[in-house]
């Protein structure tokens, strides 16, 4: 590794880094001259308190599979602002008519006191009313007058509890799974909701609690599919009422986070035709970190500790340098029943929900959310490479250059064209030689940090 006027020789890493001139917090290494490590990233001590980008989850405390006292003290570390929860009518009205909030009460006041954001999400159903719907991932919404009518009254009782504490309001989770399949007559049976219903059920609850919090930021649709008919439809089916939200939220799970992205740009150009006022939200993605796991996403793939840390990292970027605010799933793996361990957490954590491990996609998270937040600023690329593989965008901090970069697959030349076959992320920390060209002034005391690890290493010029 050394340093030249213009060009920077360094080493592209299976996982991802950043070159940087200054203002990162460094905590000394006292073998930097043998192995040229000069420290550790020190990460944040606290959320940054204006950062908008970031959330991880705190999902499924709703059915249980989780507990939040098992993991809680480990979020402030994180230095992730907004935390998602889930609001699970079912176990907030186990008899009709009378609600227990102090299960949600736990995370939020853990929230506000640690200066992170809660945002609240608005699901399952309730199986004691009739058509109340179903209370896991994929079910359907409550139907018909007994079911909306308690379901209403829910949403009321739940955002009046929270008005002043909760400002950011989710939809229902992922209401599109099965939406291009053929609709079954049995209203209760699994999800497949069409774009006019979807848009419908947001409105309806939207609307209960703009009236209870006039501030809320409500964020719509909550779907896994990048789809852009889905999303276009359900634009359309918003009509006038599209609004009452500041942000459309989609998930997209992708073996290669970076395939998603053809979609998401034409989500944008949706999003920017039918609501100028609002912007997109990546509002739940993650890899787990072995296999088998739940069954549920990406679960076909053999995966490991360091690859699901380089998948957090690459989407966490890929959304970061698009300017989308992006979602963590999960802080924790959850236990459930019939399904067995989701792994996607960042903590390890057993069937009885208690946390036997920290994995190496929280320090990798961590490490992001450390560099890229509020301070960090996009400027004009003037930054190049000719390892035409890498990822590789330019920011300023504190006035100094930022680059980032990381690589995602090959170019490949297929019927007549070429295209970038993007690749999951692997187990190997295999290095390699690149170049990076900059224009500017000659780069003084650069280090390059690997967010893997958080090490920071420096250049050196050539002897």
């Amino acid at each position: 590794m050394y340093l030249m006027n213009k060009n920077v020789v360094f080493a592209v890493t299976a996982f991802i880094g950043c070159l940087h001139v200054a203002a990162l917090d460094v905590a000394p290494c006292k073998d930097a001259a043998e192995f040229r490590r000069v420290g550790t990233l020190v990460p944040r001590s606290s959320p940054d308190p204006v950062d908008d980008q970031w959330m991880i989850g705190c999902e499924v405390l709703d059915r249980d599979f989780a507990k939040f006292s098992a993991y809680k003290d480990y979020l402030p570390q994180l230095g992730i602002r907004s935390i998602r929860l889930q609001g699970g009518w079912a176990k907030c009205e186990k008899e009709k008519g009378k609600y227990d909030f102090s299960w949600l009460d736990e995370p939020v006041n853990f929230a506000l006191a640690h200066g992170m954001n809660p945002v609240l999400e608005t699901d399952y159903g309730n199986p004691i009313y009739k058509g109340g719907g179903g209370h896991d991932l994929a079910a359907g919404f409550p139907h018909g007058e007994e079911g909306l009518a308690a379901w209403d009254r829910w949403v009321d009782a739940l955002s009046r509890h929270f008005a002043g504490r909760v400002r950011d309001w989710l939809m229902w989770n992922e209401p599109d799974i099965g939406w291009n399949e053929p609709l079954k007559d049995d209203p209760d049976a699994v999800g497949r909701h069409k774009p006019d219903a979807i848009a419908a059920f947001n409105v309806r609850t939207a609307r209960i609690i703009r009236k209870n919090i006039p501030d809320a930021r409500i964020a719509g649709l909550s779907v896994c599919s990048t789809n852009p008919k889905l999303h276009e439809d359900c634009y359309k089916a918003f009509g006038k009422d599209i609004g009452l939200f500041w942000r459309f939220i989609y998930h997209g799970y992708e073996d290669a986070p970076e395939k998603s992205y053809a979609n998401v740009e034409e989500l944008q150009a949706l999003c920017a035709k039918y609501a100028p006022h609002a912007t997109l939200w990546q509002g739940e993605n993650g890899a787990p970190s072995e296999m088998p796991g739940d069954g549920l996403a990406l679960n076909h793939i053999a995966w490991s500790e360091i690859s699901q840390a380089k998948w957090d990292m690459r989407r966490m970027l890929g959304d970061f340098v698009r300017k989308i605010p992006s979602s963590v799933f999960t802080i924790c793996d959850y236990y459930h029943p019939g399904r067995g361990i989701g792994c996607y957490g960042l903590l390890r954590a057993d069937s009885a929900r208690n946390v036997i491990g920290v994995k190496r996609a929280f320090a990798a998270v961590r490490n992001v959310a450390t560099v890229f937040d509020s301070e960090l600023l996009r400027v004009e690329r003037r930054v190049s490479s000719p390892e035409n593989s890498l990822q590789l965008w330019e920011f300023q901090r504190r006035g100094a250059p930022l680059f980032v970069f990381w690589t995602t697959g090959e170019w490949m030349f297929e019927k007549g064209a070429w295209r970038m076959a993007y690749r999951r992320p692997g187990d190997s920390l295999e290095k390699r030689p690149a170049v990076i060209s900059w224009p500017g002034a000659p780069l003084e005391e650069p280090v390059w940090v690997d967010l893997l690890t958080g090490d920071v290493r420096e250049f050196r010029r050539p002897a």
